[in-house]
């Protein structure tokens, strides 16, 4: 790579070679004509001033992320105050709530976008526009492909909501609210009221879901500034760190200070430490997988076993606990959960952060949290709230958030013998099949049944829907049984409560173990050896498996047959398998050819 190249240490602008190039002035004057037609000049563009990207995420159909229209006009000024010029650009939409079939086909979308607009464009750094749960590990993985200095700024969680003088947390109100639809306690009328009270300002879930959890680990691998995963979205905080956002990457940018300087291994045991402590949604193994593979570093699912299964419960909030986003940020947020980690001994406090200091110079200072919310490392919510890793003669690896086992679902069904459960399971073909047959007396489905959904994975629904989010049939309920045993090859929203084995895989549409199960089949899951088996002789599954056939897949649109084609398991991260191969593309491919 020639001297001039960004990706070594001395280094001119990328965006030099765009605009200011004397050896190609007709391609210089090409590239910078255009951009003056709405009223930039020569002088910005030839100042050698750094060209910041500000990638935004929000639009009208991108609810969660819509307030960052607005955020970005903060990022523009600290950009502009800090030396550097900014330019803003749309990124693939993702919108949680919005999208069919799931949102989690776009991650990839966005993820691709990104990059295309990273690598082809004059972009010295980018600001990464966080929120909504898909469009962090979108934005992360594609700035970590790119490996041009890169920083995010998450939009932070809506206010509290409240039904009838009670939180109502994004998510969690929704199962509650199935519950008492099922049991005939409220009507459809009622139902909608309910869930519409936890939406109560610009903003992402304000639960521990995936789009706080994630945020929360985005800071905690080094890629935001300190303090800035949950500061609700209303708050003028919330503008005041996108004004040090754009200050701060026009430093980076001088430094070259990249993503590949801080997204490190360490970093990511560090953000499994914290996923562990803040009670994390069961998605994030699989996005922090991926961000790690396109990153080039070697961080596996299984590491959330190594690193974080021991570490306890400490932060108090939805679904794990009682509180919401606004008390979270208002007890210290994830610096104070980092701080107490970091004084025992649980993180590595010598990485890198945007902020180009280390973990342990970030957090030196942090004064002590509430302990109503988040507590003392000594007197956590659980002892042991990680991840559990699973196998077993179904699968290769699922996953099984441990932080939301309550009481009264230990009693029923992991007490005897302890962390031990013995059924039988009650199959379903997808989420269609599930709510059309759960009630159907004919499954026989009691205290002693696991609910199995299967053909839901990235490949079979396509995309791996959050459709593992089952509840017992409405006759059980009503006779207070609220919760049953679920699993799944597809996930679960970050939001629910279930301690559900999820992210099964491979998947039953690939020819995953799932797909053999049939009704009645008798199982067991055991939480101390880490193991789920079929109790079934191995030459009765073999002869099922011999005789299995590959569903027939219907792609209604081309990147759902493009997607299926080159999408990899959870367990590896969902990633587009063939888009691993490029990792630090400007460093190891070079810029691309000139348009004209």
């Amino acid at each position: 790579m020639a001297e001039s190249d960004q990706t070594k240490r001395a280094f001119r602008l990328r965006s030099e070679r765009w605009f200011n190039d004397p050896t190609d002035p007709g391609m210089t004057s090409l590239y910078i004509e255009r951009m003056l037609n709405f009223g930039m000049t020569r002088a910005e563009l030839q100042s050698g001033r750094p060209i910041i990207g500000i990638a935004q995420t929000g639009s009208d159909i991108a609810p969660c992320n819509r307030h960052h229209i607005a955020l970005a006009e903060r990022v523009k000024a600290g950009i502009r105050d800090a030396g550097g010029v900014p330019l803003e650009f749309p990124v693939h939409p993702v919108q949680e709530t919005l999208k069919r079939p799931t949102a989690a086909l776009d991650r990839n979308l966005q993820y691709l976008s990104l990059v295309e607009i990273l690598h082809g464009y004059p972009m010295d750094g980018v600001v990464l526009t966080m929120g909504c749960d898909k469009t962090t590990p979108a934005q992360l993985m594609g700035a970590a492909t790119v490996n041009i200095p890169a920083i995010g700024l998450s939009g932070g969680p809506m206010l509290d909501g409240y039904w009838k003088g009670r939180l109502a947390g994004s998510g969690t109100i929704v199962w509650e609210a199935r519950k008492m639809l099922a049991a005939g306690e409220i009507d459809n009328d009622t139902f909608i009221e309910m869930v519409a009270a936890s939406a109560t300002s610009v903003g992402h879930c304000s639960t521990m879901g995936t789009a706080l959890s994630m945020n929360s680990l985005a800071e905690a691998v080094g890629m935001s500034l300190t303090g800035c995963a949950a500061i609700p979205s209303p708050y003028r905080q919330r503008g005041q760190i996108a004004y040090e956002t754009g200050r701060r990457i026009v430093e980076m940018v001088e430094a070259n200070l990249r993503p590949s300087d801080i997204m490190t291994k360490k970093a990511f045991e560090n953000a499994v430490a914290v996923a562990s402590a803040i009670g994390a949604s069961s998605n994030c193994p699989i996005h922090m997988v991926a961000i790690a593979r396109h990153m080039g570093v070697d961080h596996t699912v299984e590491d959330w076993q190594r690193v974080g299964a021991d570490i306890p419960l400490l932060v108090d909030c939805q679904p794990a606990g009682r509180f919401l986003g606004e008390a979270f940020y208002r007890a210290g947020g994830v610096p104070a959960v980092m701080k107490q980690l970091l004084d025992a001994g649980l993180l590595h406090g010598d990485v890198m952060t945007v902020t180009g200091r280390t973990v342990a110079e970030n957090l030196a200072g942090i004064p002590a949290p509430d302990p109503e919310v988040i507590r003392p490392l000594a007197k956590p919510m659980k002892e042991r709230a990680g991840f559990v890793v699973l196998s077993g003669n179904l699968f290769d690896n699922a996953v099984m958030k441990i932080s939301v086992i309550d009481k009264a679902f230990r009693d029923r069904f992991l007490s005897n013998p302890p962390d031990v459960f013995e059924g039988k399971v009650a199959v379903f073909e997808g989420p269609e099949d599930y709510h059309a047959r759960l009630d159907d007396p004919a499954l026989g489905i009691d205290e002693k049944t696991v609910l199995v959904i299967r053909n839901c994975g990235p490949v079979g629904y396509p995309g791996a829907a959050e459709v593992v989010n089952m509840q017992p049939p409405a006759a059980l309920i009503k006779r207070g049984v609220g919760a049953l045993p679920t699993m799944g090859d597809g996930r679960q929203s970050g939001t629910s409560g279930s301690p559900s084995i999820l992210n099964v895989s491979p998947e039953a549409a690939v020819g995953g173990g799932l797909a053999l199960l049939r009704d009645g089949d008798p199982i067991r899951i055991d939480l101390n050896t880490r193991k789920v088996d079929v109790l079934i002789p191995a030459e009765e599954l073999a002869a099922r498996r011999a005789a299995w056939k590959a569903p027939e897949l219907l792609n209604r649109t081309p990147w759902e047959e493009i997607y299926r084609n080159s999408v990899g398991s959870l367990g590896t991260g969902g990633c587009l398998e063939p888009a691993t191969l490029y990792l630090n593309i400007l460093e190891t491919r070079g810029e691309s050819r000139h348009n004209h």
